[in-house]
């Protein structure tokens, strides 16, 4: 089944408030915004018809109990079981499992095929057999509340590329302890008494649960962080959408979810979190048990196929599975290539990949004159990067015109897609500073924007335009984009499209002569003459600050030797004033005696 065959997509629609259901057809696709999913409003639970069906597959290596548990609560649930099929994927448990006697009536048990282990390849095994519309990832340790299904299904009928989250509440259940009956569990979830099932821990998923508040239930949320969320302990899938990219990295044994959660993102998927589809998990995850040996284990892995974890990636000089950039430049005259080339290649983003397209199969091994060869630059420069392991040579159809991204194969899983998250496309002939990928990167996750368009030159043809490409922006786009509309009229719509002058982020022409006839100058030497520049302007301020300190305690010491002046001053005015107030005492004093006395005296 096809994206484009998706029941979602086509029908007459039912007025008595219910959603459109399957038919002839086709109706357009809603169209998200980012990450924006309010733009879609579900139906009540309860109070809805639904036409899609679903295969619940279950991973499980033993865990008997927990599992009779998890098909006892799935026999109870509010979507209706003739839409609904089970499988359970044995992954070499011993004893092996089996099905107990209370679960949905369309449930089997499979065992995981030889030749691989682990979660991800019970998942993978499930997926191949899934017979439904949507594709719901359910561990044997989870009890699901009687709604937890059909919470999920119902944004699936709204867009056929949403990924649905369901709600996770923990219980320190232990295998040591005595649970309760299947039968009790299932009684419980179909009368909706769910909550009484189990203890509630304290421990929750803490990290995602704050995402998804910050970011306004994740509707708000950049592209690179709301994958992070995917946790595939409850998760479900448009299965066009799952089998598109490949299924899951069965070369995995622990993290296959964040990997699939990168992919699923670069297909264009929104992730969705349903807090009213609820689910008890029986015990701790791992995760919560023993994190720091966890993430020991996980970070090479991720590390090498998540490139949004830039913080994994810190060793200068390393290539990875999955690159952060995939350029692409179309082959033409030898010098223009090698330029663009050779500056991709020095980047401050170590993990660019390069992809050359060109007519390459043409090239014969025939006789001809190796000067004036009609093909003589494509040759030239089939001959610089055939064994640089950085770039690729591929032939024109792979040049990214509009449509499905390119992607190569992992060599751990042939049948897996690895894509970069972005695609820069390069005319030949100009070249990026060293940090100006970077920049335009950067601005493009600062703002969650699809695409940025570098308006290079305007000639007789048009504009030279190079374009930085979200690889997630692209895929929905393809997604949602109807017979005759422009592609970059929908990345602007679902993500947004800005044009730059290529001047200012320092995408400038080739020198006229290249490669340089000079020696280039090794990095070590420009570093240090950087420093030494760096050094000189230092010393230089040094002294000048040290001349500034010398002419202040100058003029601090005249400031105090004035203040001093100032002082001795004042103080020979207060002794001047004393004596002169004390001598015009006496004067007074002596006029009031002579006053006196020839008052008394008169004849004296």
């Amino acid at each position: 089944m096809t994206l484009d065959q998706h029941p979602a997509l086509s029908g007459p629609e039912d007025r008595r408030d219910r959603r459109p259901v399957a038919g002839a057809g086709r109706a357009s696709v809603p169209r998200v915004r980012r990450q924006d999913f309010g733009v879609l409003t579900p139906p009540r639970l309860g109070d809805w018809e639904p036409t899609l069906s679903v295969t619940i597959v279950i991973p499980a290596h033993g865990r008997q109990e927990t599992l009779d548990l998890t098909l006892a609560a799935l026999s109870a649930q509010s979507y209706p079981a003739e839409l609904t099929d089970v499988v359970v994927v044995d992954d070499g448990s011993t004893p092996p499992l089996r099905l107990p006697e209370i679960a949905p009536a369309a449930t089997r048990l499979i065992c995981a095929p030889p030749g691989g282990w682990g979660r991800a390849w019970a998942v993978q095994a499930g997926l191949d057999v899934a017979t439904g519309d949507v594709v719901l990832v359910l561990d044997a340790d989870m009890v699901p509340h009687r709604e937890h299904v059909e919470a999920q299904l119902r944004w699936h009928h709204l867009a056929p590329y949403l990924v649905v989250l369901g709600w996770i509440d923990f219980t320190s259940f232990t295998p040591a302890e005595r649970p309760p009956a299947p039968a009790d569990v299932a009684a419980s979830v179909r009368a909706g008494a769910e909550e009484g099932l189990f203890p509630l821990s304290p421990h929750r998923h803490d990290w995602a649960e704050k995402i998804i508040h910050d970011h306004d239930g994740l509707r708000t949320a950049p592209s690179s962080l709301a994958t992070r969320i995917h946790v595939g302990a409850t998760a479900s899938y448009p299965a066009a959408l799952l089998r598109s990219i490949g299924g899951l990295d069965t070369s995995l044994a622990l993290a296959e979810d964040t990997e699939l959660g990168y992919r699923l993102t670069q297909a264009g998927a929104v992730f969705v979190p349903d807090p009213e589809s609820r689910a008890w998990h029986l015990g701790l995850p791992t995760a919560m048990r023993d994190f720091a040996a966890l993430k020991r284990y996980n970070d090479p892995y991720v590390a090498d196929r998540v490139p949004y974890r830039r913080y994994l990636r810190a060793d200068p000089g390393r290539q990875w599975l999955v690159p952060y950039v995939d350029a692409y430049v179309p082959a033409g005259a030898y010098e223009d290539v090698r330029a663009t080339v050779d500056a991709l290649l020095a980047s401050s983003l170590p993990d660019i990949r390069v992809t050359v397209t060109g007519p390459w199969a043409s090239l014969g091994a025939g006789r001809r004159s190796p000067l004036r060869d009609a093909d003589l630059d494509l040759r030239l420069i089939h001959a610089t990067f055939e064994h640089d392991p950085r770039v690729r040579l591929a032939g024109d159809a792979a040049w990214p015109v509009a449509g499905p991204v390119d992607s190569v194969r992992s060599a751990a899983d042939p049948a897996r897609h690895v894509v970069a998250p972005f695609r820069l496309l390069m005319p030949p002939g100009w070249v990026p500073a060293r940090d100006s990928v970077e920049r335009l990167v950067g601005h493009l996750e600062k703002h969650d924007g699809g695409v940025l368009c570098l308006a290079l030159d305007e000639t007789r043809e048009g504009v030279v335009v190079a374009r930085l490409e979200r690889v997630a922006a692209l895929s929905r786009a393809a997604l949602v984009t109807e017979p005759g509309e422009r592609l970059d009229d929908v990345l602007d719509e679902v993500f947004g499209l800005e044009w730059l002058d290529g001047a200012s982020w320092d995408v400038t022409r080739r020198p006229r002569v290249y490669p340089p006839r000079r020696r280039p100058v090794p990095e070590a030497e420009r570093l240090a003459e950087r420093q030494r520049k760096e050094l000189t302007q230092l010393r230089d301020r040094a002294a000048a600050l040290r001349a500034e300190v010398t002419r202040l305690r100058r003029e601090a010491g005249k400031r105090e030797r004035d203040a001093a002046r100032w002082r001795e001053k004042a103080e020979s005015w207060r002794r001047e004033a004393v004596r002169l107030s004390r001598a015009r005492d006496r004067t007074v004093l002596k006029r009031a005696v002579r006053r006196i006395r020839d008052l008394a005296f008169p004849d004296a």
